[in-house]
């Protein structure tokens, strides 16, 4: 099925088979294809908090609006990002570089975002985003349905999982075998809404 097919194909699930158990060769390749999405500077700020515990999973559903995919599902992901992963040793983020081109990319990095707060943040949400992407369209393509999801207290959740003060939670992601088709599309905003030429006037 070609990418395009995929993105066609794609739809949040809700409804997941309980009793369907993703094997870890399958779930490792989804893992893979996740940190093949591309970061700035390499800096590969996403981590994947993967939930197997069925009484924590529980305790996430209570803090998340009761959406039963997050227990029904094989899979249970949440994908958190370092904002400070830009400081935190980057030499080894181009470890296979020559130690001139480590340099250059270390200082350059480092005066891109030291004291940019709201830059460190964003950039690591834009990546863990990309590698979510990945991930959906990789299960897609190996017979798996998806759910993203941001329903949820933030805060409560970032406890359950003792979350460090520097990462964010970016989405959680359910991954299983769908029970139920998804709801027609709602509808999508027609394209002269969606793309500026040159410039907003």
């Amino acid at each position: 099925m070609s990418v395009f097919n995929l993105i066609e194909k794609r739809r949040s699930i809700k409804h997941f088979d309980p009793n369907h158990k993703m094997s870890e060769e399958e779930f490792n390749k989804l893992i893979n294809a996740a940190i093949l999405a591309p970061t700035s500077f390499n800096i590969q700020h996403w981590r994947f908090v993967r939930i197997l515990d069925k009484q924590q999973r529980q305790m996430i559903q209570n803090a998340a609006w009761n959406q039963a995919q997050i227990s029904t599902a094989s899979e249970l992901i949440i994908i958190v990002a370092n904002t400070q992963a830009w400081s935190d040793n980057p030499r080894r983020y181009w470890k296979n570089a020559a130690p001139d081109v480590q340099q250059m990319l270390v200082t350059m990095l480092e005066n891109f975002y030291r004291d940019r707060e709201w830059l460190q943040r964003d950039e690591a949400i834009r990546s863990g985003a990309m590698a979510a992407q990945n991930l959906m369209l990789v299960a897609e393509d190996m017979g798996y349905n998806t759910s993203p999801m941001i329903g949820l207290e933030f805060d409560k959740v970032a406890d359950l999982i003792q979350l460090p003060k520097d990462h964010v939670i970016v989405m959680m992601l359910a991954i299983g075998k769908g029970i139920q088709e998804a709801q027609p599309r709602g509808g999508q905003i027609n394209l002269e809404e969606l793309i500026v030429e040159n410039e907003f006037s």
